[in-house]
């Protein structure tokens, strides 16, 4: 039987129809903890929290890994979740796209936010630099202050943890001359004073995160967007990437990421995963998906989100301190 493409639905439900953007009406949004780790720092940034004032309550719940987060939100326990996708020196968060693309099919990503990696030194009150003897936190954030630890700190141990938050509580805890790689935020959050602020190596370092939520976003903002989608092809062969990509170039579509990753099935065998520039209502974009689903065994939208924080909710977005790779 010939496709139609015309006839093809690309979504499976309905637009959000509320006055303001998903993730500034959410009242309880889900993230990675525990508390202080970069992605409460990251959510913090990008939403007010409310939960204090007399009109909306927001309130961040932590969950101790990235697939009970985006569970969270399946299941309707939180209205949505804050999740990392991508880090600019790390790549990819591969546990969210994996459970995104293979697990949960409930989900739609509502929106992106970007944040610039800022790490700090930090340690219990009164310890200094000199005095230091070890340093903990998550391999990520250890490994992106390599050379500053390397400068500053040379041949002090460095052990790792769980997450950068659960570092600095360890280091807040102890009675020894410890220090932790963390975020102003964790800092706060035990009690630990900033030794030293911006000892990252790479001060362009930043990461991307995604709101997603039980329903996708409404596609009439005023804000630019982009359009997430799963390709899988029928069989790996000549060509099969140019089938998909064709769509786009004819189509003038601006690919902002392109990536595989394997399907779950066997060895060699892969889905890609496509960002692009536009909105799935856009008729360049849905004429392209349409004709795709029309050439692939699969193809599913992932979300098609506004990127930047909400306007009007972000917090001093040229200010803001930011979460690193680790996430945690």
């Amino acid at each position: 039987m010939k496709c139609d493409p015309a006839r093809i639905e690309l979504q499976h439900w309905p637009a959000s129809a509320l006055a303001q953007p998903l993730p500034v009406v959410a009242t309880s949004v889900a993230f990675l903890g525990p508390a202080g780790t970069f992605s409460e720092e990251a959510l913090r940034a990008a939403l007010r929290d409310e939960s204090k004032t007399g009109k909306q309550k927001r309130e961040f719940v932590p969950y101790p890994s990235l697939d009970e987060t985006l569970q969270a939100a399946s299941a309707g326990q939180v209205d949505c979740a804050l999740v990392p996708i991508e880090n600019s020196i790390e790549g990819s968060v591969s546990a969210t796209i994996d459970i995104l693309a293979h697990q949960i099919d409930n989900l739609q990503m509502v929106r992106e936010v970007r944040h610039p990696v800022k790490h700090c030194l930090v340690s219990r009150p009164g310890v200094t630099l000199d005095e230091i003897t070890k340093v903990i936190s998550h391999p990520h954030a250890n490994s992106q202050c390599r050379m500053w630890l390397h400068d500053n700190l040379p041949g002090r141990e460095v052990e790792a943890a769980n997450s950068t938050a659960t570092a600095v509580d360890r280091v807040a805890r102890s009675k020894e001359p410890w220090a932790a790689i963390g975020n102003r935020l964790a800092a706060k959050t035990y009690g630990c004073d900033i030794i030293e602020a911006d000892i990252e190596d790479h001060p362009e370092n930043e990461t991307r995160f995604v709101f997603v939520a039980r329903q996708r976003e409404r596609q009439d903002l005023s804000e630019p967007y982009k359009t997430s989608i799963v390709c899988e092809i029928i069989k790996d062969q000549p060509g099969a990437l140019l089938l998909i990509l064709q769509e786009f170039a004819f189509r003038h579509i601006n690919l902002t990421k392109i990536e595989s990753r394997p399907s779950k099935r066997r060895l060699g065998d892969y889905i890609f995963i496509v960002d692009m520039e536009g909105k799935v209502d856009d008729p360049p974009v849905a004429d392209a998906l349409r004709c795709l689903c029309c050439k692939l065994p699969r193809l599913t939208v992932l979300g098609s989100y506004p990127v930047g924080p909400p306007p009007g909710n972000g917090v001093n977005s040229q200010t803001r301190t930011a979460p690193g790779a680790t996430h945690a």
